[in-house]
């Protein structure tokens, strides 16, 4: 696996399809958004990567500005933009309560999410899944982006609801407007 990484170092999706990106989700304020784990740009620890890399695929603590009056829901978007694919690979897409505050490390977990979190489908599968990238491909930067929504997520006409859409086919369908937003990059290498 290292010499695939290496053969692909140069390919990554970069941040060119990020929700981050999308006109939709657009906002005229930023959050300030943190962990205790890890600081912008910093190394994410190991509990917080995947299991067969060693990691607890524990979803790191996060905290965040005070938000927006009128702030309906959470959306919290966490994108891989260094895989070696078109577009960065959506490791967690997850719908927040306001009233929550923060989030405890395994609030997201797709089986258990913690109190006021609904995880949605992922690229990988439903809830938080840590950071694994190709042995030998370099660093890799999970950017954390947290969207607060004038109105919460529901299911337009004919659409799959929220739990049941694919990011790809949910993220351009968001007509909510953006309040404010924010966001955190953690980075990865094996």
């Amino acid at each position: 696996m290292t010499l695939l990484g290496r053969l692909l170092t140069n390919r990554r999706a970069g941040d060119t399809h990020t929700a981050w990106k999308m006109p939709n989700l657009q906002g005229p304020e930023l959050l300030t958004l943190t962990s205790r784990q890890f600081s912008d740009g910093g190394s994410m620890p190991l509990d917080n990567c995947a299991k067969h890399v060693g990691g607890a695929d524990l979803s790191p603590h996060l905290a965040w500005s005070p938000l927006p009056a009128g702030t309906a829901q959470l959306l919290l978007v966490v994108e891989d933009i260094d895989i070696p694919i078109g577009k960065p690979a959506v490791h967690c897409l997850a719908l927040i309560d306001p009233a929550a505050g923060e989030l405890e490390p395994g609030a997201l977990a797709g089986k258990q999410p913690g109190s006021g979190v609904r995880a949605l489908r992922s690229t990988i599968g439903r809830g938080y899944h840590g950071p694994a990238p190709v042995k030998g491909h370099g660093p890799h930067q999970y950017v954390f982006q947290l969207f607060a929504l004038e109105s919460p997520l529901g299911s337009a006409s004919g659409a799959a609801p929220p739990e049941r859409a694919r990011p790809r086919t949910l993220l351009p369908t968001i007509t909510s407007p953006v309040l404010s937003r924010g966001r955190l990059t953690g980075v990865f290498e094996r």
